[in-house]
């Protein structure tokens, strides 16, 4: 059985981390990904944080698994044609350019259109239409300008940003749902279009939670479930809370055995209301049961310190493991502080191809995440990335030239 994406190409002008996330992810199911790069230089995040002299550092490897490299000078009137009988070969190009930079290189969306009428052009930017649209944005900017810092850390500190990559990853991953839903319209209507996935509009909707909470706040003055509550203060904006869980079951991380020396010896832990008795029995406070200051959640919410604090007690005396394994028992919603370290020894994401180990012709073998997204029908086999140029013949066979035209291609500098 073939692959989800098979007989789809993807032109890959993509390069760092939002657009490569994108095109990785096309390429995991089954999309022929060729990726465009510089001559001698190539996407710059093959030499950023390198941790081997001359190999390509992970940051790159990471990101362009299961992609076929290409390189062209675009520059060159030859490397532009090449570039042209691509464009009329592939069903999507893919770029995350500074704002007017494929405009500049000749190849606007009437160009395009005209040299192929099915391509769909999908691209990341900052910002969407607007007065910022022309701004460049990076990761951290992005989280920024999404509502994610503002809402991130405790209300007595600085705004602070997540190491998930949500402005850079996030966006990819809406970019790649917009560029599917697009094929499948295409194949009813027969016309590409433009696709956009700005990362201040990717922060925001990852962010919804805090927006719903910004209209409670303003029609209410005061959010119950937030840590503030009931002896802080609320002012216009939604502060940030902490690790409370931002929805209708109140959460904390707590303590566990080992925290003194070990920073991530630490659960979350959620007092989910239809386990409450079970969580007074097994912390050894059965009379908050039925007593009437904690027998309901809207009596405990103005005790929650006071609760997480004594379920602190009893957590610290056990490590997080076997805090998980008791809790979950009682089916009490609970999860252990991971670190990578702990994720990358995890034989059962090793098992499920969450974690996956590639070996490098150069820098040998090194772990990588895999696809999250599972298909029954079309299971991902994550490939090592392709060396600089490595496929510029093998594509340029495929569209027609010669040995010859390709060794004069490159004589002349255009490939």
């Amino acid at each position: 059985m073939g692959k989800a994406l098979d007989d789809v190409r993807i032109l890959d002008f993509t390069h760092v981390q939002s657009g490569p996330t994108c095109t990785q992810l096309l390429a995991w199911f089954g999309a022929d990904v060729i990726k465009v790069e510089r001559a001698g230089a190539g996407d710059i995040t093959r030499e950023q944080l390198r941790d081997i002299p001359d190999a390509d550092s992970l940051y790159f490897t990471m990101l362009n698994h299961n992609k076929r490299s290409v390189t062209i000078d675009t520059k060159n009137p030859e490397g532009k044609l090449v570039l042209e009988a691509l464009i009329q070969k592939c069903d999507v190009l893919v770029e995350n350019f500074a704002p007017g930079a494929l405009d500049r290189m000749g190849f606007t969306w009437e160009r395009i259109q005209e040299l192929n009428p099915k391509m769909i052009v999908a691209s990341v930017k900052g910002f969407g239409p607007g007065p910022y649209e022309d701004c460049k944005v990076y990761e951290n900017v992005a989280q920024c300008v999404g509502g994610a810092a503002s809402t991130t850390g405790f209300d007595d500190g600085p705004p602070v940003v997540t190491g998930a990559q949500i402005g850079d990853s996030g966006t990819g991953l809406h970019l790649a749902l917009g560029i599917v839903t697009a094929l499948y319209q295409r194949t009813m209507t027969g016309r590409g279009q433009k696709v956009l996935a700005a990362m201040q509009d990717g922060v925001l909707n990852l962010c919804r939670v805090k927006l719903r909470d910004q209209q409670r706040l303003e029609r209410t003055g005061v959010m119950k479930e937030y840590p503030q509550y009931p002896n802080g203060t609320f002012g216009e904006a939604v502060p940030r809370a902490g690790n409370a869980s931002g929805g209708g079951q109140p959460g904390w991380i707590l303590k566990c055995k080992g925290w003194e020396h070990d920073p991530n010896a630490y659960i979350y832990f959620i007092t989910q209301a239809p386990v409450w008795v079970k969580i007074c029995n097994v912390i050894g406070k059965e009379e908050w049961a039925t007593a009437p200051e904690y027998a309901t959640p809207t009596a405990r919410l103005p005790r929650l310190k006071e609760i997480f604090a004594e379920i602190e007690r009893w957590t610290m005396t056990k490590t997080k493991f076997e805090a998980m394994e008791i809790l979950n028992k009682y089916d009490i919603p609970c999860g252990p502080i991971l670190s990578m370290k702990e994720i990358a020894e995890d034989d059962s994401l090793r098992k499920t191809g969450t974690i996956v180990e590639v070996d490098h012709p150069v820098r040998g073998k090194y772990l990588t995440v895999g696809n999250p997204i599972k298909l029954s029908d079309s299971p991902t086999d994550v490939t090592r990335s392709p060396l600089l140029g490595e496929h510029t013949d093998e594509v340029m066979a495929e569209l027609g030239y010669s040995r010859e035209q390709i060794e004069a291609l490159r004589t002349a500098g255009a490939i």
